[in-house]
């Protein structure tokens, strides 16, 4: 499922909404009826709406709720219903943090570098869907180079959740998200390569390469289908890991 003003708004917390999309309508309500009755103060446009002046006030008086802000951000980077190009580099960078890297507590998306995956593609990743990035532990030698966004960092965040990107731990995921299925044949290549790029194991002394997944069974089966389908050499798939014969490594591009 592609990110829709709906799916980013439930990516919110409210204490007084259990749905946050609601809290949109009612502010989209709000702004309706002020725009057709000037001259209504708070009370007369609660009244009339069902809603407290208290919370009225603030939405007439230029305040926003955080999911509409979250919405217009997202619509002005093109992430809403996004067009082919966008929609492809949106799936590109969901495959990026699903396999090598996470969305964290406040919905920061950080792609960390690896021996297939350097600083140049992870920030051209970033860069097709408009953000330019910082990079962080580039000094380190225990930990990778890790880059995330300039701007805009927890709203892309929340739009690669609704895609179906896990906020925080990643173990937990269960199924490829839909919206990679539902890609065209050339977008969900390139998500395959991406995600081999990050996960496959190189080894010295063969071409194959190995995938290593601690995930449950029903992801693996997906990951399986996924990249079997997007090349003619063999992927098998073991308990907890899939292995991808050296002709369908090398049609991936990591030969």
């Amino acid at each position: 499922m592609e990110p829709t003003a709906r799916s980013i708004a439930r990516t919110y917390s409210d204490r007084v909404y259990p749905d946050p999309w609601e809290k949109v309508e009612d502010y989209q309500r709000v702004q309706a009826y002020a725009a057709e009755h000037p001259n209504s103060g708070r009370t007369a446009v609660g009244n009339a709406l069902e809603l407290p002046p208290s919370r009225v006030r603030g939405w007439l008086n230029g305040g926003q709720p955080d999911p509409v802000r979250g919405i217009q951000t997202a619509s002005a980077n093109g992430w809403i219903e996004p067009d082919c190009d966008m929609a492809g580099a949106l799936v590109e960078l969901l495959a990026h943090v699903l396999a090598g890297g996470s969305i964290n507590e406040t919905f920061v998306p950080a792609i960390s570098t690896g021996r297939r995956v350097d600083h140049a593609t992870i920030e051209a990743a970033f860069a097709a869907v408009g953000v330019e990035t910082y990079q962080r532990h580039a000094d380190s030698d225990g930990r990778a180079t890790e880059l995330y966004p300039t701007t805009d960092a927890s709203v892309l965040g929340r739009c690669l959740v609704a895609m179906g990107a896990p906020h925080g731990v990643k173990t937990g995921l269960d199924a490829v998200p839909a919206v990679v299925w539902e890609s065209p044949e050339s977008i969900r290549r390139q998500f395959v390569e991406t995600y081999v790029a990050h996960r496959g194991v190189h080894f010295e002394t063969k071409a194959t390469t190995r995938i290593q997944e601690e995930r449950p069974a029903s992801y693996l089966k997906d990951l399986h289908d996924l990249i079997g389908g997007c090349v003619e050499g063999n992927v098998s798939r073991g308990d907890r890991a899939l292995t991808i014969s050296a002709d369908a490594a090398r049609e991936l591009g990591l030969s």
